[in-house]
């Protein structure tokens, strides 16, 4: 009797499985090998696929041979070694979190290392390379682990990411006010900070590479509990898995990985976030590609083409003698700040206002008496502010001033003292009441010009106009920054307008714009000269230095407008926060009327940083505290707002020029120091 045996029903899949595995891989080795010889080929010199082969086999001639080992291999190899570990980095922490925008950008990892390489280097030891890995990997994994703490891991797409963005805007602005404050010792770290894998030979990369390969071996190792986590915590414990472990783990390894690439190239940005979602449609069809033990590889793979990709294209749309001073995070930074925005308005986002801010009503005695007391505080730093500096003076020197019989020297300081204080105060009111219109209209308690990239824009307009015409006045510095404001604004107001200005999606879209602009920003610093490149990072930290009263004209004559607007349109402005519905069945043309406020807080915001530079979180802060003192009516809530947004920005300014002097350190600075912490408590109530 013949004996039939039959294949189970697996196999014939397993083997398709294992044919499509290794088909797309191979197809990946081989895209990542061609980007590799193509690199090899860019550069200022005459160097191609003949010369590059005569010096592998050892016939080239000894200057070919020089370029080709000494720099051409050693950044094509780093490329390779950045990108992958980047990649897999990316890929670990989106398995551990459940989240698909988690990466070492968007957790502040990056940050974390730029900032603790900053205060390394302020104390002026040298270091060697692995002492610096390990400084850099204290840093971005302790900034990891604040953003994963308040968020919550896997909790909320949206909110770690806004976490996340937020405290790297914090610790940036720490670290450029130490640049700022430190020039020698931290000479190029502001270079070094866009990313770059230029490399002189392959000691840096040798170093390095042990790290990697830790980091890799270890994420292999608990590859099968980070697959458990993907069926949620409740199966994975019963699958014997320590949840928490896992997680603390898989961040901790990739923590490793990112600080193993900051310390050779620098962050190179949004390669950790765009690998891993390149993969995910591989996934759909090659199940191998779902498991971690296979998906780390990949996504290293894709990371690797990412990296080197940007570098080919960079190389060969740019002229070669000015792709050598362009770093290759600013490329890799503009496809991920695209790859943000388009993920920002995919994701679903329901969340709502909180109701208590909806309803908190407060009396007139305590509006009155708030208000009253503000301003108060306002002549009181504004006194302080004209008093104190690098230079100090008495309230009679000042009378004198105005009075037209101050000495010389008196005079000097206060025609120069005078207008910044004038620049600060407006500034501050300007951002205020801009963030109050964005978020009545949009009834986002986390929007703000700043969050929202409105005043990345005008930064980016600004720069523009400032590195490559130096001799350009207020007015049209001021041009600039509108042009910038109003691009953005569309991209971002329009992006958002299209989901109904859901809460927290504006702001993901707004933190993509910004990102952006950043790297278009810092593009525009390191190919200008030194000269104007300390001009823009001076006044891009928000210092009022230099300040004249034509400087502060434009910023007056809008926002005296914007006063207007707000006063007569507040009855407008209170039923727009409310909802949807409520002005549409009392007659007002909603969509109208939210254009022309969103126009107001643009202009606004423009004209605030043409004259005092990037200054964040004044139009996020600002607004809160004046409705948790006066309530939600926006008759109270504007004025209220205002006041605190001038105490603000004034203070930042005079603490910045007065604690350190004769160094100056930018309002931009201090805010950012204020207003991260408060942003992130928002954060958390929103949690709660």
């Amino acid at each position: 009797m013949a004996v039939t045996t039959t294949t189970p029903a697996t196999r014939p899949s397993e083997a398709v499985s294992r044919r499509g595995t290794a088909a797309v891989t191979a197809a990946l080795v081989l895209l990542v090998a061609g980007l590799a010889v193509v690199d090899i080929t860019q550069g200022t010199a005459a160097v191609g696929a003949p010369e590059i082969w005569k010096a592998l086999t050892g016939r080239a001639d000894p200057a070919d041979a020089s370029v080709i080992v000494a720099s051409r291999l050693p950044r094509m190899a780093a490329g390779l070694f950045v990108g992958a570990v980047l990649g897999m980095a990316g890929a670990a922490l989106q398995a551990v979190s459940r989240n698909v925008l988690a990466s070492p950008d968007t957790l502040a990892v990056n940050a974390g290392s730029y900032l603790a390489l900053g205060l390394a280097a302020v104390t002026g030891v040298s270091l060697p390379l692995i002492a610096s890995s390990g400084i850099a990997f204290a840093g971005g994994l302790a900034a990891a682990a604040v953003v994963l703490g308040l968020s919550g891991l896997g909790a909320a797409t949206v909110r770690l990411v806004l976490a996340g963005s937020a405290l790297t805007l914090g610790l940036t602005a720490v670290t450029e006010g130490l640049l700022l404050l430190f020039p020698q010792q931290t000479e190029g770290l502001y270079a070094w900070n866009q990313g770059s894998i230029s490399q002189s030979g392959f000691d840096g990369l040798l170093q390095v590479a042990p790290i990697g390969l830790a980091g890799l071996v270890g994420l292999l190792l608990v590859a099968r509990r980070v697959d458990a986590l993907a069926l949620g915590d409740d199966a994975a414990r019963g699958l014997g898995v320590p949840v928490r472990a896992t997680r603390i783990t898989g961040v901790v390894l990739a923590a490793l990985l990112s600080a193993a690439a900051v310390t050779l190239a620098g962050p190179i940005g949004f390669v950790g976030l765009c690998a891993p979602a390149l993969v995910r449609p591989l996934a759909r069809r090659v199940r191998a590609f779902a498991r971690a033990r296979t998906a780390l590889p990949v996504a290293g793979l894709v990371g690797a083409g990412l990296v080197l990709g940007s570098d080919v294209l960079l190389r060969a749309v740019v002229p070669a003698d000015i792709a050598v001073a362009v770093p290759t995070g600013v490329a890799t930074s503009l496809v991920g700040a695209v790859f943000l925005v388009v993920m920002a308005t995919r994701v679903r986002d329901s969340s709502q206002a909180p109701a208590s801010d909806r309803l908190r009503i407060r009396s007139r005695a305590v509006f009155l008496t708030t208000t009253a007391a503000l301003v108060a505080v306002l002549v009181g730093v504004t006194l302080a502010a004209v008093l104190l500096g690098d230079s100090k003076l008495l309230l009679g020197d000042v009378v004198n001033w105005a009075q037209g019989r101050a000495g010389r020297t008196v005079g000097f300081v206060l025609d120069t003292r005078v207008p910044r204080v004038l620049a600060a105060l407006l500034a501050g009111a300007a951002l205020a009441l801009a963030g109050t219109l964005v978020q009545a209209v949009t009834r986002n308690p986390l929007a703000e010009p700043g969050v929202l990239g409105v005043s990345g824009g005008a930064a980016l307009g600004a720069v523009l106009l400032v590195t490559t015409v130096p001799a350009a006045g207020s007015w049209g510095v001021a041009g600039a920054a509108f042009a910038g404001a109003g691009i953005s604004s569309v991209v971002v107001f329009g992006l958002a307008a299209r989901g109904g200005f859901q809460q927290n999606r504006l702001v993901l879209v707004g933190f993509g714009v910004a990102t952006g602009a950043a790297a278009l920003i810092s593009l525009l610093i390191v190919l200008t000269d030194p000269f104007n490149a300390t001009k823009a990072l001076t006044w891009l930290s928000g210092s009022t230095y230099g300040r004249t009263l034509p400087d502060a004209a434009p910023l007056a004559a809008v926002l005296v407008a914007g006063v207007l607007v707000a006063v007569l349109r507040r009855t407008e402005l209170d039923l727009v926060s409310l909802d949807e519905d409520t002005p549409r069945l009392l007659g007002l043309a909603l969509a109208r009327g939210r254009l022309g406020f969103l126009v107001l807080s643009v202009l606004l915001s423009a004209a605030a940083v043409a004259a005092a530079g990037t200054i964040g979180f004044v139009g996020l802060v600002a607004p809160h505290a004046a409705r948790a003192l006066v309530g939600r009516q926006h008759a109270r809530v504007v004025p209220v707002s205002m006041l605190l947004g001038a105490v603000l920005v004034c203070t930042a300014d005079v603490v910045g020029r007065t604690v350190i002097a004769p160094a100056q350190l930018g309002a931009g600075v201090l805010t950012a120091v204020i207003g991260t912490p408060y942003f992130l408590h928002l954060l958390m109530h929103g949690r709660r």
